[in-house]
Parts: C-alpha cells; structure tokens; sequence
C-alpha cells in the first residue's frame, strides 16, 4: 500500500522510533508520497529504510532541486506518476531495492558501486518477484547466436566494435558479454589504438538481456563472482579514463537495460532520433544489473535515475535534455 502523508507527518514518523518501522515494505508500505509546497525541513535522507519517498508539489519538474529526504520528485498531475505507483505495487522488493541502491551511491567509487549493485541482483534472483516473473513469462530457452557475438574491425588507429545479433535486437547474452569484455580489453592494450566506437548491428543498440538466459545461473552467489569476473562495465570506465570524447557510443532503436547502462559510462554518447530508453528490470522483480545505478546517476543524478527504473521509457530528445545522451543524429543507424 502506498501512503500520502503531508511532509510534518513524514517528519513527525522519522522521528518517532515506533513509527519509523512503518515506513517499510515489510510492514506494508513500500512508498509514501509526500505532497509538499516548500522544504524548509532538515530531514536528510531516509538513509537505508525500505521504503521509497515520493515527493510531489504542483508545477514541480525534474529540473528543481530535490529535497534531501525524496527518492524522486513529480508533478502532482504528471502522469509517469501513475506508472511508477503501478510499478511499485507489481514489484515493491526491486522498487525499494533500486531505491535503496541509489541513495547510498553517493560517495561510492565504480568499483564499489558494481560490488553494491550486483550483490543487490544476485540476492533478488532468488526472490519471489523475480520468481513469479518466471513463471508467468514463456520464452525461447535456446536462443539462436550469430556467428559472432560481437565484432571488431581495425581501421589505423580507429577500432569498431559491434554488437551482432540483429535478429535479437542485439539482446545481451553470456556469449556478446565474453566478446565485448575481449574487444574492450584488446582496447586498453593495444597503445596504437587512439579511438574506439561501440555500436549495434540491425534495427537496434541492445535491448537489453535476452530474456531466455535470466535466471540461469548455477545459484545467485556464483552468478555475483563471475558478474564481477567478466564485467563490461568496468571496462567500459577504464577505456573512458584513457580515451575521454575519443570513446564513442552510439545508440539507435531499442537501448534497454545494458544497452543504456553500459553506454552511460562513455564520454560521447550520440543517440539516434529513433533511439528508445529504459530500464526494465524492476517490473521483473531485479534492479539494474549491468552497471547502471552506477552510470547512469553519475549522468543525471539518482533521482531521474529511479524515474527511468520505476517510470517507463524516454526517447532521445528527453535523454538530451537529461544529459543522458551528449548528441541526436538522424543518420542511418546512429552513426555521424
């Protein structure tokens, strides 16, 4: 259940021991919505409680300046409002679970980050929202691969990657993750290469993870370990360290889940006009897991971060304004 309480209430709760155990999933309320005109309190975060702070005032934008003490600030009237309490209500261990996740990311280093933000998705494959999803959700178990997961194309000191299974909108794979971990990693040893792009065959970047391989893992623990051995994300932040503007992604179509989240982490991020963003994977009862609580807030910051995750999808020109994406092209295929 969702609770509105006005904000002398929310500071009234927070400072009541007995209350306080109120604002939780576990008791109930995964959310509260706080209708505020000015925020005159000195209420600070609401620190590791389970339980999401929605703080909503008329004429209110993502532009203002949010309270301290809110997880996300909308419009009494904006209508992502309504997707994200739907959200919330079909998923409210992932919704507090990524809300949790961005608002001790400040201060974390990448590194640490990815450590946070992996621990969080392996312990909620093992949940129960993550199971029901499974259940209800009928999909290809044997996904067909291209010859190549991903592809590399040397010209001078110029390297190409890109992302190849078309036919899958480039769906995100053990398979493309070890072949773009290679290709990144060739990258940042090779001293002769001076410009690298990441792109996507076909209609789309990446749709994200191929629905067919979530959930098979051996048990949640050893998935942690090999997500930290073999981490794109963490490439992808290296190879920004050490190229700057001269690492380019370039986004066209679908760039769901991993197809935004990896790309964040790169300096230049042109997005083609037809370009369409989210982050799906709460509403599968898991939180980001390809690096994105990470990237994405170090671009717009963890409030508009968990309006993506709970709020539904954006196209390019939101994106830009955001600071999301750096550029819009209208060339074929998000290529300048």
């Amino acid at each position: 259940m969702i609770t509105r309480l006005s904000l002398p209430e929310l500071a009234e709760t927070l400072q009541s021991s007995h209350a306080v155990e109120e604002l939780s999933a576990a008791h109930g309320t995964p959310a509260v919505i706080v209708e505020y005109e000015h925020d005159d309190t000195t209420l600070g975060t609401l620190g590791s409680r389970p339980c999401i702070a929605i703080a909503t005032r008329p004429g209110a934008t993502m532009a203002d300046r949010p309270p301290d003490w809110a997880d996300l600030v909308v419009a009494n009237d904006d209508p992502r409002l309504d997707a994200v309490i739907a959200t919330i209500e079909r998923a409210p261990i992932a919704s507090v679970a990524v809300a949790v996740l961005l608002r001790g990311g400040d201060g974390r280093s990448i590194d640490d980050g990815l450590v946070a933000e992996s621990a969080v998705y392996s312990m909620l494959q093992s949940g129960p929202e993550f199971a029901t999803w499974r259940q209800s959700t009928s999909f290809d178990m044997h996904p067909v691969e291209e010859s190549s997961a991903v592809m590399i194309e040397r010209d001078g000191d110029s390297l190409a990657i890109t992302l190849n299974r078309p036919r899958r909108h480039n769906a995100f794979t053990p398979a493309m993750r070890d072949g773009l971990t290679e290709a990144l990693q060739l990258a940042l040893c090779d001293p002769t290469i001076d410009h690298v792009t990441l792109q996507g065959a076909g209609p789309s970047f990446c749709s994200g993870g191929d629905l067919a391989t979530f959930g098979s893992f051996d048990d949640p623990a050893s998935a942690h370990i090999v997500r930290l051995t073999r981490s794109p994300a963490r490439l992808m932040a290296q190879l920004t360290e050490r190229f700057g503007e001269r690492f380019e992604v370039r986004l066209h179509g679908a760039c769901m889940g991993a197809g935004i989240e990896l790309a964040a982490f790169a300096s230049q991020v042109v997005a083609h006009r037809d370009a369409r963003i989210s982050l799906p994977e709460v509403a599968l009862g898991l939180v980001p897991g390809a690096g994105g609580t990470v990237s994405i807030p170090a671009r717009i910051g963890r409030h508009r971060t968990l309006l993506l995750a709970l709020g539904g999808s954006i196209d390019a020109t939101t994106a830009l304004d955001w600071g999301l994406v750096d550029a819009i092209t209208d060339n074929a295929a998000g290529q300048l």
